[in-house]
């Protein structure tokens, strides 16, 4: 009987758990997201060149430059380490020096005309180019010669074609009539000079960077802007040049950058002369530094400092309107 009364017992329907009397610790829930130990490392792994890179090559010599600024370094002093900190003294040399501030305009209007004339000719190029006509390849390669050119090449090339006496820019003018132009050695002369060079020099970046942004334009808005009777120019103002803004934005912010520290060619044709008619900041760094028998390395670097400062805030501006635009 005490068997029975068992075997009918009613069904317990508690879990398995409670009826096993004290319950079991369910196991720890692990993390799907938990990445494992070997793909950390390998993550790891892959950024430490480019980590070490950047550190070498960009965060030291930043660093350097800057302690530069900062301390009154001689020859001896900068082979020996032992330069007396001065805090913001170069600075202070660097304003006061009369030379500031026909450098600092120099290199506002250098900046400025380069990058509108290299912005106008290479988008009109781009667009050019962008008709796809016969040999249009052939041609829009020709014109990258000019951006593959070493730039002592280029500059040299340039000093020749104005130079006032054999110059073929002369020469031309000549033909027709008009008297020789001191192209180098005219303070009046000589930031066209480097200007009109650095143009020549910059167009076919634009051209690259531009013509790869219209190909990103569907065709099908021209062929309805067409339809609904819009002629070229209403077609450029109305779509082409909208649907570029990104293009260009990040064209002309590549394009300040590198036209701010524009050394080469400068230094080549007229090495910021004559008077310092054509010295720009990154000349005038330079000069400081290393074109003096007795360096000034501390306001050379102060110098250098203004350049990386103004590329810094067209940076953050041009990240803040990219924002601003992503956001509206």
């Amino acid at each position: 009987m005490k068997q029975l009364k068992q075997t009918n017992r009613p069904p317990d329907h508690r879990p398995a758990d409670d009826r096993n009397g004290a319950a079991t610790a369910a196991p720890p829930r692990t993390s799907k997201h938990r990445r494992p130990a070997s793909t950390q490392w390998a993550a790891w792994g892959f950024l430490a060149p480019v980590t070490l890179y950047l550190a070498l090559f960009y965060a030291y010599p930043l660093y350097r430059n800057i302690d530069l600024s900062l301390r009154n370094y001689t020859v001896r002093s900068f082979v020996q380490g032992d330069a007396p900190f001065t805090g913001l003294a170069n600075y202070r040399t660097v304003f006061d020096n009369p030379t500031f501030t026909p450098a600092l305009l120099h290199t506002a209007l250098f900046t400025a005309v380069c990058l509108v004339f290299q912005y106008a000719i290479g988008l009109a190029l781009a667009v050019f180019f962008n008709q796809h006509f016969r040999l249009s390849a052939t041609l829009r390669a020709l014109f990258l010669v000019p951006w593959l050119l070493p730039l002592i090449v280029s500059a040299s090339t340039w000093s020749w074609m104005l130079n006032t006496d054999s110059g073929i820019v002369n020469a031309a003018l000549h033909a027709l009539g008009i008297g020789p132009v001191n192209w180098l050695t005219s303070p009046s002369w000589s930031l066209t000079s480097v200007i009109i060079a650095n143009i020549w020099i910059g167009v076919p970046f634009n051209l690259v960077v531009l013509h790869s942004g219209l190909q990103s334009i569907p065709a099908g808005l021209y062929e309805a802007a067409a339809l609904d009777g819009a002629g070229a120019w209403r077609r450029f103002w109305s779509i082409t040049f909208p649907l570029l803004r990104p293009v260009s934005a990040i064209t002309l912010l590549l394009g300040l950058v590198y036209t701010l520290k524009v050394f080469d060619i400068i230094w080549i044709m007229t090495k910021g002369g004559p008077a310092d008619s054509s010295t720009t900041f990154a000349t005038w760094s330079y000069q400081l530094g290393f074109g003096n028998l007795l360096p000034a390395f501390g306001p050379g670097a102060a110098v250098g400092n203004l350049l990386v400062v103004a590329a810094l805030v067209f940076g953050l501006v041009y990240v803040r309107v990219q924002r601003k635009q992503a956001l509206s």
